[in-house]
């Protein structure tokens, strides 16, 4: 074979090869576009959204007087679903509510049972393997809530006592990243929730619970005697809550971001969180948790991002 007939298979064969590679591009790029509406596909159909809420992370997801669900984070979600509902040009887009527990969560959005969590969820690597989140509405940090008779003041005091965490959150991870659970040989419990896990405090079954600031202050000023608790130690971490949803779905991330970031450039967001977080809450029996916002939280408003550290 001379170099011409050399040249022109390989023309062939380039031509070939480039076009079945142009062919699997367009089919794969097309395979994303389909799935990247299955979302707002489905509720377009179903003229339904679903909204996943927890029962008891006050004040970001509870439940009122009514047993309806109520909070920050469900005034944000709500904000969303009107901007689905534009988007789609729906007359009317009905809301379902699912609860979920800390446990299963992230299995109820991965496994496409709600199109958006709206709670106390935070943000980080492990996590977005199997779901996605938008923009942060929330800064916490991990620290713990004690019985103000057991001089608990910081974590080395909590040598060989007994610690609750509530089941599948971060903060049992939090200590022993920092190697606090062996080298104090603390015991660790889990409770069901919350509530459960507090009451451990409560009972005296545990000395200490360890969960994000914000969420240890609810359970306090809620409790019969809240002078009896005081939270302490210094942040282990620091905790980004987001809104999940499901995972790679490009089109309907991206509507959910450009909302989240309109209530933030807006200054609605402001709005919200003294509403929740410095006035008093009807649906708490007016109380009030009186939690300025963090020097942190402040700052990351100033650009927004759903890029968080891990």
């Amino acid at each position: 074979m001379d170099n011409r007939e050399c040249n022109k298979s390989g023309l062939a064969a380039w031509r070939t090869s480039s076009l079945g590679a142009a062919l699997i591009l367009a089919l794969g790029l097309s395979t994303t576009a389909a799935h990247a509406e299955d979302v707002l596909a489905r509720i377009r159909d179903s003229k339904t959204i679903t909204i996943a809420y927890r029962e008891a992370s006050f004040p970001f997801s509870f439940l009122d007087q009514d047993k309806k669900p109520v909070g920050y984070a469900i005034d944000l979600c709500l904000k969303i679903v009107d901007a689905v509902k534009q988007q789609l040009k729906l007359q009317q887009l009905n809301i379902a509510y699912v609860p979920v527990t800390s446990s299963n969560r992230i299995d109820m959005i991965a496994g496409g049972k709600a199109d958006l969590e709206c709670g106390s969820t935070t943000n980080n690597a492990e996590r977005r393997k199997k779901v996605a989140f938008t923009i942060a509405h929330f800064m916490a940090s991990s620290r713990m809530i004690v019985r103000v008779d057991d001089k608990i003041k910081n974590w080395p005091d909590l040598r060989n006592k007994k610690v609750v965490t509530t089941k599948g959150t971060t903060s049992v991870k939090s200590l022993e990243d920092r190697g606090q659970v062996r080298s104090l040989n603390m015991t660790v419990l889990e409770g069901h929730d919350h509530n459960e896990s507090f009451k451990m405090v409560e009972d005296k079954l545990a000395d200490a619970f360890v969960m994000d600031d914000v969420l240890l202050y609810g359970l306090k000023a809620t409790a019969k005697d809240p002078a009896a608790y005081a939270i302490v130690g210094d942040p282990l971490t620091t905790e980004p809550y987001a809104i999940m949803l499901p995972k790679d779905d490009p089109a309907y991330k991206a509507l959910v971001d450009r909302e989240m970031g309109r209530i933030i450039h807006d200054g609605e967001i402001y709005k919200l969180y003294t509403k929740w977080f410095l006035s008093a809450i009807p649906a708490k029996n007016n109380l009030t948790l009186n939690m300025p916002m963090s020097y942190l939280f402040r700052e990351s408003l100033r650009f927004p991002s759903d890029q968080v550290g891990n």
